[in-house]
């Protein structure tokens, strides 16, 4: 049992700085400024749920999709960074807001009946969380752990659905008090900026 703690903390370790759930913070308030409560709750439990299956089917199949399709780790990381720099412009260059109050009234009510846009697969999901740093990582720990580690074979069964499921509690726990942990900072940075 202790070993099966041991496999799970140093998967925590080594995945949690890659997957950098905070930084998926910063992107989804970004992102989700102008959803209501209930569609922020939905949306980051979302994420979570497509991160734990992400990193699941990395774990498992990584290998056989990536060569199936002929995806390379190189490949994988560029198009993770065409996505990022995209919502990055995205951000940087918003779209031009109504001036005039017919035109805002017309466009308010066309936000009111559509839906808000779906963002916890891309970019929540990927490549912001399971991004191709996290999933080349657990491809080649898949690889490699079944030509001999340290650990018994139950532990390297049971361990990595456990892992994955805690990042992705842990990204869940993160987004749902996204906007807590955006008023803390803004007073703790408010309290240290000088007057």
């Amino acid at each position: 049992m202790i070993e099966l703690f041991k496999a799970i903390g140093l998967g925590l370790v080594v995945i949690l700085p890659l997957a950098n759930p905070l930084t998926t913070v910063a992107l989804f308030l970004g992102l989700a400024g102008n959803m209501n409560s209930a569609e922020r709750n939905r949306q980051s439990l979302m994420a979570s749920v497509y991160v734990f299956i992400i990193l699941m089917v990395a774990w498992y199949a990584g290998q056989v999709v990536m060569s199936t399709f002929g995806i390379s780790i190189p490949g994988l990381r560029i198009a993770g960074g065409l996505i990022v720099a995209f919502i990055g412009f995205r951000m940087l260059f918003p779209q031009h807001k109504a001036h005039d109050s017919m035109e805002a009234k017309m466009k308010s009510e066309e936000l009111v009946d559509e839906p808000s846009a779906n963002i916890a697969f891309v970019p929540l999901a990927m490549p912001s969380t399971a991004g191709p740093g996290t999933i080349a990582m657990i491809i080649s720990s898949a690889s490699t752990v079944k030509h001999g580690v340290d650990f018994p074979y139950w532990v390297v069964l049971v361990a990595p659905p456990i892992i994955f499921a805690l990042v992705g509690i842990i990204l869940w726990g993160c987004l749902r008090s996204s906007g807590r942990l955006c008023v803390w900072s803004g007073r703790a940075a408010s309290r240290r900026s000088p007057a």
